[in-house]
């Protein structure tokens, strides 16, 4: 297995993802509070190991399908900044351009076949991509995300049945962030770890501390292993926490502050600066450098993306298959 803190380069690379992917959300978070942004977002601020771990146990042309809570999996897959935060900006240079907003970006030149607002959208899309390069004869994985919501969506169990009878390439990583929304996962299902699904399915489950960017790295790694294969897939649990509401229109209320406060103390972003600090891999003046990098590179892209042109309404259908005939497409 990669040691992410034991290479000074290695270490660079994953610190610098989980402060883009930090504050890339803080930026858009602000963005939208002054009125700059529309629509809402879900914001993944406490998470960011969970993606920064699995996306980096991938080889650059593996895949991923993300969630509606999507920001930190396209950063760390890759993704340009500036693009980003001009589709969140509903830009012409974006992504999708301005089309697909938040819960839909995709960068399919990275490998990431988009974000998803239906919950578990993304795990039955993971599976058909998995089959897809089981039939072309390739060797590529795909992983796909989800939250512990998602486990309890049919899509989630039609999926994951497929993909093990057929021995599909593909991992599922379930980011149990502790809430469905508003409601406990605890509340929504009986079993003591959602990873304790997998051997209904006949395939090898874990759970992991989603907050370790290295556990998570290791565990992703062992599934990709397997599933390159050709042993089929895994379902990782990776054990987290969302800082902020479950989208802009939560208020919290359902949890109490000291619950909020006890898990910001377990910040993935300082545990991993502890973790090369403590490893003398890099010194307090690097860590500092790499964060310095980080906010001006989201700095740029927020300056970039405000300066590009507005989507164009014109063009609104125009990657659209089937339209009403009235707006000249088929009936």
């Amino acid at each position: 297995m990669v040691e992410l803190a034991a290479d000074p380069e290695q270490a660079r690379r994953t610190l610098g993802a989980l402060w883009r992917i930090r504050l890339f959300e803080e930026a858009v978070d602000e963005l939208f509070a002054r009125g700059l942004m529309h629509g809402t977002m879900h914001l993944s601020i406490g998470q960011e190991a969970s993606a920064v771990g699995g996306c980096f146990a991938l080889r650059a042309d593996d895949m991923i399908t993300s969630t509606h809570r999507g920001h930190g999996h396209c950063i760390a897959k890759g993704a340009d900044l500036t693009r980003m935060m001009a589709e969140l900006l509903a830009k012409e240079t974006g992504y999708c351009s301005g089309r697909g907003g938040s819960m839909h970006i995709a960068d399919v030149a990275t490998g990431n076949l988009g974000a998803n607002g239906i919950v578990a959208g993304g795990i039955p899309i993971a599976v058909g991509a998995a089959l897809t390069q089981r039939l072309r004869g390739t060797d590529r994985v795909v992983l796909a995300y989800f939250g512990d919501g998602a486990t309890n969506e049919g899509a989630f169990h039609e999926a994951l049945n497929l993909a093990a009878i057929w021995q599909l390439p593909v991992v599922f990583c379930c980011e149990n962030n502790q809430y469905g929304m508003s409601m406990a996962a605890t509340s929504a299902t009986r079993v003591a770890r959602l990873a304790d699904r997998a051997p209904a399915y006949g395939i090898p489950g874990s759970t992991v501390d989603g907050n370790d960017v290295q556990a998570v790295h290791d565990a992703v790694a062992a599934a990709v292993a397997r599933a390159r294969a050709g042993e089929g897939p895994t379902l990782v649990e990776a054990l987290t926490y969302r800082w902020k509401g479950h989208s802009k229109s939560d208020k919290n209320l359902y949890r109490s502050r000291q619950e909020v406060d006890d898990w910001r103390a377990k910040d993935p972003v300082a545990r991993f600066e502890r973790a090369v600090l403590d490893a003398g891999t890099l010194g307090q003046s690097d860590v500092d450098g790499v964060r310095a990098e980080a906010r001006q590179a989201i700095r740029t892209a927020v300056r970039d993306a405000q300066s590009a042109p507005e989507a164009d309404p014109a063009g609104l259908l125009d990657a659209v298959y089937a339209a009403p005939e009235s707006a000249g497409g088929a009936p």
